[in-house]
């Protein structure tokens, strides 16, 4: 079966037997693990979500995280990090298609799916962009970075949309529109922390056209020099990413829970630009940290303001 046959029969096969259990405790535990290994900021900032809601969210971060690691981290057992994640696509298709799954982490998000009417194509442009994450290494315009973000970011912000549910008098199509714009502003903001990082392994995402805008090309990074043309860069990039978070506070309000959530997890992410100034620019030997005290202040600071 070609994988648009497997799309449609999954949307079938969901609406058909929902009401089946599929997951267990165990499962969504696994998915907690995963999350919790992966990313500090995006476990913290999920603590203040319903509790009837984490486990959801952990699966969702979970099912992205596994794909996320075939391509960057290991591919054991694959003769390619494009063998990895396809066959990682092919088991999520197939779960959909069969009601079930091998996979401790696809059976939690299968039933998370079901639970909250999640559509199985949310996750197409996700498994697009991490293919295509295996062979392009850099981007020539924004718009290109773009086309990779809406497959990137874009399924989580819209998946939790369904998760979180929206107010009775909000359009879901609005409050998926700001929940793109969190999602984008928060891969945003781990480009940038990750410019050192990502040039170690080959990957460059501020786009080409920015960099030739300020004087500077990928072979500059090599040198791992902070120069005023580097800050000058990261400074536009950031003045960027700040319209996604303002347009992204926007909806919040209109979720109909997890609002505090959500609101925890756009200034935690926003003050990797903060962390990236105070340690004056230097994206190449220091990681742009919070502390758990700064994360508490944060978290404070969204409890008053949703």
């Amino acid at each position: 079966m070609d994988v648009d046959n497997q799309r449609t029969f999954a949307r079938v096969h969901t609406q058909v037997r929902a009401h089946q259990p599929i997951a267990s405790v165990a499962d969504y535990q696994i998915c907690r693990q995963v999350m919790r290994q992966a990313s500090r900021n995006y476990s913290f900032a999920s603590l203040f979500f319903p509790p009837d809601a984490l486990k959801h969210v952990e699966a969702l971060y979970a099912v992205m995280r596994v794909g996320d690691d075939r391509v960057d981290i290991s591919y054991d057992g694959f003769e390619s990090p494009c063998d990895a994640i396809e066959d990682w696509e092919h088991r999520y298709w197939q779960a959909f298609e069969e009601g079930t799954s091998e996979h401790p982490v696809l059976r939690a998000y299968l039933q998370t799916s079901r639970e909250f009417a999640i559509p199985a194509d949310t996750m197409g442009p996700y498994f697009r962009a991490m293919k295509e994450d295996v062979n392009i290494t850099t981007f020539k315009a924004f718009e290109n970075l773009m086309h990779y973000i809406e497959g990137s970011a874009l399924p989580v912000g819209r998946a939790m949309v369904h998760i979180l549910g929206v107010q009775a008098q909000a359009r879901i199509r609005e409050v998926i529109h700001h929940a793109d714009s969190l999602s984008i502003a928060m891969q945003l903001s781990n480009f940038w922390r990750d410019i050192g990082q990502d040039w170690e392994i080959g990957r460059v995402y501020i786009p080409q056209d920015d960099l030739h805008r300020f004087g500077l090309s990928t072979e500059d990074f090599a040198r791992r020099e902070v120069t005023t043309a580097l800050k000058d860069l990261l400074e536009f990039e950031f003045e960027r990413t700040e319209r996604y978070y303002q347009h992204a506070r926007e909806g919040i309000p209109l979720l109909a829970r997890g609002r505090l959530g959500v609101m925890s997890g756009l200034l935690i992410y926003r003050a990797i630009m903060d962390s990236i100034r105070q340690n004056d620019y230097d994206v190449f030997c220091q990681r742009a940290r919070t502390s758990r005290w700064q994360k508490l202040r944060m978290v404070a600071h969204a409890y008053r303001s949703v």
